[in-house]
């Protein structure tokens, strides 16, 4: 397997991960791992993610979505490959969508 090739992922992660520090700390997260991309809130209670780097890396980012920070409850995590993605610059938290 070539853990050094760059992927992104698309991350819809559903339970109590509105109000408990979600978004920042993933951010933090990725950004340890140099990863580039954006977290967001959804108006349906969700956050979304889209993650960009290299595999092992973007693969840590989705195995820490499972559980998220301490005050998280995470009930589900959709993820799906994105192909040929926008190259972003860092990793954001955006406005709630």
């Amino acid at each position: 397997m070539n853990t050094t090739a760059h992927i992104t992922r698309h991350l819809r992660i559903t339970g109590r991960v509105q109000g408990v520090g979600y978004r920042w700390n993933m951010a933090r997260r990725a950004r340890a791992l140099g990863l580039s991309g954006w977290v967001r809130n959804r108006h349906d209670g969700s956050v979304e993610a889209q993650a960009s780097g290299p595999q092992d890396a973007v693969q840590a980012l989705v195995d820490w979505a499972h559980h998220g920070p301490e005050l998280a409850r995470v009930d589900g995590v959709v993820v799906s490959t994105v192909e040929a993605a926008e190259p972003c610059q860092g990793f954001e938290q955006s406005e709630t969508a």
